[in-house]
């Protein structure tokens, strides 16, 4: 039986000192379920904070973003090997925020899967559509240039996680309809089993939280949550991870 999975994108919130007593909160009250994973993204900083406090938890937890060398000459990037070495088990790779805000492209995601692949690393790829994108009928179409280019480098035989976010239902309150949901999440699902013989982790990530976390979960083919804000609060984490 595949496991729900639960991952929480911390993106530039909280101190290392926030994050710790933000852990000991969660783990005063969370009970392991043997159908769900439970993965957090916080800050690069807060990492080590996190591989002390979850040294015995089932909670896993990984960076938000990474480069696609080990080392070398690049002021202010963080490598695989890095994540790695603090206890890190997966990454986040083309989150919307790194595409629209910092200009990564869909190579790139390439490169940065192939390098965490090759640490031991399971990569996070996120896809999904603006809001003229969906307006001008071109979801499917976006999405599967994304994974196209986003996969080309990919080795299928090691992890790799799909993670959907609609960009405009990121932080802005909305929410993607049931429906809406369910065609894309479909869309990648037979895609992946049509070109590339498998089947992935599709999770959903557009303003989940602990009030329509039930009814988003019972929507065909999501296999779990990539969740922004709704993340930040150990209670809400803990609405959303109960199940």
């Amino acid at each position: 039986m595949k496991k729900f999975i639960v991952a929480g994108n911390w993106k530039m919130n909280k101190t290392s000192q926030e994050a710790d007593a933000f852990l000991k909160s969660l783990l005063e009250k969370l009970k392991p379920k043997a159908a769900r994973e439970l993965l957090l993204f916080p800050s690069f900083l807060s990492l080590p904070t996190f591989q002390s406090a979850l040294a015995k938890s089932f909670v896993q937890y990984g960076g938000q973003n990474c480069y696609f060398a080990n080392m070398g000459a690049f002021t202010g990037e963080v490598s695989p090997t890095m994540l790695k070495a603090v206890g890190a088990t997966h990454c986040l790779v083309g989150h919307s925020e790194r595409r629209t805000l910092f200009g990564e492209t869909n190579l790139d995601t390439a490169k940065k899967i192939q390098a965490l692949q090759e640490t031991g690393l399971t990569p996070v790829l996120c896809v999904g559509e603006t809001e003229s994108e969906r307006t001008n009928n071109t979801t499917l179409a976006v999405i599967e240039k994304q994974l196209i280019e986003g996969l080309s480098q990919s080795d299928f035989s090691k992890p790799l996680i799909l993670a959907y976010e609609p960009v405009w239902a990121i932080g802005t309150g909305k929410v993607a309809t049931a429906e809406n949901i369910r065609e894309v999440h479909a869309f990648i699902h037979q895609f992946c089993e049509q070109k590339y013989k498998i089947q992935l982790p599709i999770l959903y990530g557009g303003s989940v939280n602990a009030k329509n976390c039930r009814e988003l979960e019972a929507v065909e083919y999501v296999n779990g949550f990539l969740i922004g804000g709704a993340s930040l609060d150990p209670e809400s984490l803990l609405t959303i991870y109960g199940g």
